[in-house]
């Protein structure tokens, strides 16, 4: 089954959407900054300290929804290929892996980078498996929802035609 872009846009943005209310929702409930655009923005404006308050949220924000797309399109290729089911169980599996990965590529980069932040890593690890938790179930649900109109109206289109 071909995939189409718009079902990875869609899952993507929803996906990342609600992943980044949660780590907001976190960040305030320990105290402590979670919000994985703002860390990417920091980040970078460490790299390159010429880069205006502005350019770094743009890069930190143009960062966090680029790797939903890179994760939303791995989801619904698996998806679409029916090589895992699009179900509650397998969401929540599928974002404790990707949460997993996450931690494994945030400690890389900030062991990596030249000047890493200083934040509870341990608090910020921990966070990250059930953010990925809640965007493997909105970028589910955006699929599902997506996919659910897209087959309405080619069953009332199918219909049109019957009864033309």
């Amino acid at each position: 089954m071909k995939m189409r872009f718009k079902d990875v846009l869609i899952s993507a943005i929803t996906g990342t959407t609600f992943m980044t209310l949660f780590s907001y929702l976190v960040s305030v409930a320990e105290n402590e900054n979670f919000s994985e655009p703002e860390r990417l923005g920091q980040l970078a404006g460490r790299l390159l300290p010429k880069l205006s308050q502005q350019q770094r949220w743009s890069l930190g924000w143009l960062g966090h929804y680029g790797v939903g797309m890179l994760f939303a399109l791995v989801y619904v290729h698996l998806w679409r290929s029916g090589k895992l089911k699009h179900d509650l169980l397998t969401r929540i599996w599928l974002g404790g892996v990707s949460g997993i990965i996450a931690v494994a590529v945030w400690k890389a980069t900030f062991k990596a980078h030249p000047r890493p932040p200083a934040l509870s890593y341990d608090k910020y690890y921990i966070q990250l498996v059930p953010a990925h938790m809640v965007f493997a179930l909105f970028a589910g649900l955006g699929y599902q929802m997506l996919n659910r109109n897209h087959h309405c109206i080619l069953n009332k289109s199918e219909y049109a035609k019957i009864n033309r």
